[in-house]
């Protein structure tokens, strides 16, 4: 496929499969011994980080040097800020209600039925996700326009991420705020700048593996099924069903947008 060494894809490709299940089975462990399954966000992104640090050392010698560390590099800064700010969101909280909702309504044995459920689901959907860059790192090429777009945007995300989560950190670490919902900054251009800027990163990291057709087309599902996670599974459709009944929200969200940015409506 444009170049790339069939067996190094092959082995970057399992290797990626098993790092992704080894941080989820030893999150399990953890999560199951503390009764806090909200650890799996965490893991979410360090998941994202092992893999790209994987990937970059099994392609050395056959992908281009420069791509195959950009890409690598802007996976593990974009995995190590997230992973840390929800690090630092959850400390000293209990356990997450959406995972409470679910793990209560699971049959049978509850550890098996998150063991299921929660982390080896998002292992797989780490290695999904992460197609692109496990593709990239392998391409012979260097970085072209079209990679270059993609980092381009890639940064565009991280920014626009880790801005509204400051934002939103702020907002609620000042008391008087307690209960209010926050229509501040980005978050009066869009009821989700975290999980729109999560959109542009991994379109922007999509990009790069857009080498030819062959790879473009090979890598499409993942940036597909992020942008389905984030705007219909457990991003912005759970959060909101959370916030609906909360004071002042149906009036925030009638003047601001669910997702792509864009000024707010007048009342």
């Amino acid at each position: 496929m444009s170049g790339i060494d069939a067996g190094t894809l092959g082995l970057v490709l399992a290797a990626s499969a098993a790092t992704a299940l080894a941080v989820m089975l030893v999150t399990f462990a953890i999560g199951t011994a503390r009764g806090l399954h909200r650890l799996v966000d965490v893991a979410w992104g360090i998941a994202f980080t092992a893999v790209a640090v994987v990937a970059w050392v099994l392609a050395a010698g056959h992908g281009d040097d420069l791509r195959r560390t950009a890409v690598a590099l802007a996976t593990v800064v974009w995995g190590l800020r997230l992973a840390t700010h929800i690090a630092r969101r959850g400390r000293g909280h209990g356990e997450d209600p959406r995972y409470a909702r679910m793990l209560s309504r699971g049959r049978g044995n509850p550890t098996l039925y998150a063991l299921r459920k929660v982390y080896l689901l998002q292992g797989a959907l780490v290695w999904l996700v992460s197609l692109p860059v496990q593709v990239a790192v392998l391409l012979p090429g260097p970085l072209d326009a079209t990679a270059c777009l993609g980092l381009a945007v890639w940064a565009a995300g991280l920014a626009f991420e880790a801005v509204g989560d400051r934002q939103l950190a702020r907002f609620k670490s000042d008391p008087a705020h307690r209960g209010r919902v926050m229509d501040r900054g980005l978050w009066s251009w869009t009821r989700h700048p975290n999980y729109f800027g999560d959109f542009l990163v991994w379109w922007g990291l999509y990009l790069t593996a857009c080498a030819t057709w062959q790879t473009a087309l090979a890598t499409l599902v993942s940036p597909l099924v992020m942008s389905a996670l984030l705007i219909w599974g457990s991003g912005k459709r759970l959060l909101e069903a959370h916030m609906a009944d909360r004071p002042g929200y149906a009036e925030y969200r009638a003047r601001t947008s669910g997702f792509v940015p864009r000024p707010p409506r007048r009342p």
